[in-house]
């Protein structure tokens, strides 16, 4: 059905349950994340004395250092873990640090651009993995963790 490297990824039609409501955790997951990068930068921002006025800067390093740790630690962010799926690479195997590092550089190159945000949103909704762009150009994917 799929051709190397996704064929060890589960079918998305043989097992489905693995997708089922991917693309809507994801979304959640995103909210929670946020809440936590927020919670971390905001008393960085505070407690220095320029950190008020690079609350934007602070936020996108802090951000990005998350997404990676996180992701490389787990291949999940920590709303990811409360949603209960994880990233997988297209051999089925969780990231490691250095693809971490290129899936949350991708993450970041898309959030920065309306268009690109929109295109990944969309193509979680519509692709057969629920894969957002980065998935795509890494062949990564969300799955479901197994119960």
């Amino acid at each position: 059905m799929y051709s190397e490297p996704l064929s060890h990824l589960p079918d998305p039609i043989r097992q489905a349950e693995f997708y089922d409501g991917v693309a809507f955790k994801r979304g959640i997951a995103w909210f929670i994340d946020t809440a936590v990068i927020i919670a971390i930068t905001l008393p960085l921002a505070l407690f220095t004395i320029i950190g008020i006025f690079m609350i934007p800067v602070y936020f996108i390093v802090v951000g990005f250092l998350y997404r990676w740790f996180t992701i490389s630690g787990g291949s999940a962010t920590w709303g990811m873990r409360l949603m209960a799926i994880e990233l997988r690479d297209a051999y089925g195997r969780r990231l490691n640090g250095q693809q971490a590092f290129f899936h949350t550089l991708g993450y970041s190159v898309t959030m920065s651009t309306v268009v690109l945000q929109i295109a990944s949103i969309v193509m979680m909704l519509i692709s057969e993995r629920g894969q957002s762009l980065t998935d795509m150009v890494m062949g990564t994917t969300a799955l479901n963790l197994r119960a």
